[in-house]
């Protein structure tokens, strides 16, 4: 798996955002680069990763009232989904469903974040809870 760089203009403008989704593609380049014998645990660390990140958007959508909270949470529901429908047979063995999951995961990532957090961050900007 091709790791997936930071560029700037990945960048939303706020700092919490902008810093979990870091942290979450240095996790996905782990994972990528993990041994067969490591991949289950950087597997499950990586869900745990994107459960936290999900949460800590979703505490920033509905402290503002945020319109698309709805879509914006079904979207990180399908993604999860995905990823637990995936975590039992990479625990059996399965690595190849489970590096193919994570795979995928960016070019998810990537779209989300250009469409619905960048949303979230201008409805952020709007109410005046910019952290950057």
């Amino acid at each position: 798996m091709q790791a997936v760089k930071w560029p700037p203009e990945m960048s939303v403008g706020v700092a919490a955002m902008d810093d979990a989704h870091r942290a979450l593609l240095e996790e996905l380049s782990r994972l990528g680069a993990a041994p067969d014998d490591q991949f289950a645990t950087g597997f499950l660390a990586l869900i745990a990763a994107v459960e936290r990140d999900f949460r800590n958007e979703e505490e920033l959508m509905e402290q503002i009232d945020f319109p698309a909270l709805r879509c914006h949470r079904e979207q990180h529901a399908r993604a999860l989904s995905g990823l637990h429908h995936v975590a039992p047979r990479v625990m059996r063995g399965d690595l190849a469903a489970g590096r193919e999951a994570a795979k995928l995961l960016p070019q998810w990532f990537l779209v989300h974040l250009s469409t619905m957090d960048v949303a979230l961050a201008a409805a952020l900007d709007a109410a005046g809870l910019l952290t950057q």
